[in-house]
């Protein structure tokens, strides 16, 4: 048992803010599944998880779209901002491309406003794709994005998830073909939402979900985060 129960606490939000690993997914797309499902169930009643994620946004379109003012807006003290992007913003024929210099001031948009507000941010690095070489060790695909998430955090001095090294961690102890069954791989038939199979090496199943959310609470708990006192105790 906590020695303070929850409704001491000052209730506080968590916001999510990223791409579709972490976004939650529409009924037709299960079991496809962001990490931000799975990371609601975490925490005590004093913590309200707020996930803002959509599929395909970059930190640009994320602002752009008018995604991140009303966040920003709602901001109080004590709240957290869990920031993950670079999938959508590292890949050059997408819409959603954002160059370097730009990434950072987004990143660095987001922790301004956050702490002008006192809330918390939180940098994530984006999460490892399912990429192997042909001796099956894992290879990174957002070495330079990641980089910057890195330089970023130690700059600005704030909390620093990195995600994208745990998660490959992990996805090299599952293997190349244990790794299968963390992503949204399925056979023609396995599902009818996919009646033709799917094979993506991005977007989570739920058991990968709740292997990335973990790697996240992991994370919460080793940045000493204050938040960590208010997962849920068994």
């Amino acid at each position: 048992m906590s020695l303070f129960p929850a409704q001491q606490k000052k209730p506080i939000k968590v916001y999510l803010i990223g791409d579709s690993t972490i976004s939650i997914k529409e009924t037709k797309a299960y079991p496809e599944t962001g990490w931000g499902m799975p990371f609601v169930h975490f925490f005590d009643s004093s913590v309200t998880v707020d996930n803002r994620a959509k599929n395909g946004r970059s930190t640009r379109t994320f602002i752009e779209e008018g995604l991140w003012q009303p966040v920003s807006d709602h901001l109080q003290a004590g709240d957290y901002v869990f920031i993950q992007f670079g999938h959508n913003d590292e890949v050059e024929t997408k819409k959603s491309y954002t160059p370097k210099d730009q990434y950072r001031a987004n990143l660095n948009r987001f922790i301004t406003e956050a702490q002008k507000k006192k809330a918390i941010p939180v940098l994530l690095t984006p999460a490892a794709r399912r990429q192997f070489d042909e001796a099956g060790k894992i290879v990174g695909t957002h070495e330079e994005y990641a980089a910057i998430v890195r330089e970023v955090a130690k700059q600005r001095k704030v909390a620093l998830i990195d995600l994208d090294r745990k998660s490959q961690e992990l996805l090299q102890q599952f293997g190349v073909e244990g790794s299968k069954h963390l992503f949204l791989q399925l056979e023609a038939g396995e599902h009818p939402n996919y009646p033709e199979g799917k094979d993506d090496n991005t977007h989570f199943s739920e058991l990968g979900a709740r292997k990335m959310a973990q790697l996240v609470l992991a994370g919460i708990r080793d940045q000493k985060l204050e938040l960590a006192d208010r997962v849920v105790k068994k």
